[in-house]
This record gives structure tokens, sequence and C-alpha cells, in this order.
């Protein structure tokens, strides 16, 4: 249910960028979808958070937690290329 209400989120999230992109909202529509956005924003990012924090969880093998960031990867990739 979580990744529907995020799903959501993100299509209405990308519904007031392009109104506000199309340029042809009033200051106080703007500000207002400006809020909103935010809010969603806020609430999309919420919601990777605990996704991330979940994937953290599952990855662990054992007490020792192991963990690269997705820099770290291409990183160590690009080393062992070279």
């Amino acid at each position: 249910m979580a990744e529907k209400k995020f799903e959501k989120a993100l299509e209405k999230l990308e519904e007031i960028v392009k109104k506000m992109e199309e340029g042809n909202m009033s200051l106080e529509e703007s500000l207002k979808a400006f809020e909103e956005g935010i809010k969603l924003s806020r609430f999309c990012a919420d919601k990777l958070d605990e996704a991330e924090r979940k994937v953290d969880i599952l990855l662990r093998d054992g007490e020792t937690l192991h963990i690269k960031s997705f820099e770290e990867k291409d990183i160590e990739k690009s080393e062992d290329s070279a």
C-alpha cells in the first residue's frame, strides 16, 4: 500500500511541476502549488529513506552490515578496470 501512495505522490508532484513550468498560474496558485509540491517531495524522500533502511537491514550478514553506496561501487569498478 505504501508503494501506491508513493507512486501517487510522485505522479501528483510531476503534475505540479508540469503546470508550474507552463507559466500560466497566478502568484497565488503558484505559491499554493509550490507548498503542495514541497510536502509531496518530503513525503517521497521519507519513503525512499525508509526503503533504503529496509534494504540495509536485508543486507545484514550475521552481525556485520555490508553496505556500499552506488558511488563506492562505481569507484571500485573503475579502479578494477584501470
